[in-house]
This record gives structure tokens, sequence and C-alpha cells, in this order.
């Protein structure tokens, strides 16, 4: 009975540690999209790599490249 409690314990890190390191890796990383708000509260995103986001992508750009504050 000690066994089966041993392997479900190395079961229960080893599946919590990938499931961190997916999070760390993966699910963090910044995606860029665009996302448009109405005035009726409503929403719509496009990810950024989508037709419909390249204008406003661009003008972001500009934005933030002429921003002193968002200069690195």
């Amino acid at each position: 009975m000690k066994a089966v409690w041993r392997v479900l314990l190395i079961l229960t890190v080893v599946a919590s540690a990938g499931a961190a390191a997916y999070y760390y890796f993966v699910m963090r990383q910044k995606k860029p999209q665009v996302e448009l708000y109405f005035d009726d509260g409503s929403m719509l995103a496009f990810p950024g790599s989508a037709p419909e986001a390249g204008e406003f992508m661009n003008l972001a750009q500009d934005i933030l490249d002429k921003s002193p504050v968002a200069s690195v």
C-alpha cells in the first residue's frame, strides 16, 4: 500500500512540475492582438497575425516608436 502512495506522490509531483513548466514557457508569452471595444459594450479581438489587424498593428507600432515612455 505504501508503494501505491509513493507512486501517486511521484506522479503528482511530476505532473505539477510539467504543468508549471508548460504555463511558464508557453502560456505566459504575450501574443500580440488587437481588441476593438464598441460603445454598446461589445468587443472584437483579432490575433496580431490576422489580416484585419494589420493596419491597427502598424498604427500601434508607430505610436509606440514615437512615445518617449515606451522606448527602451
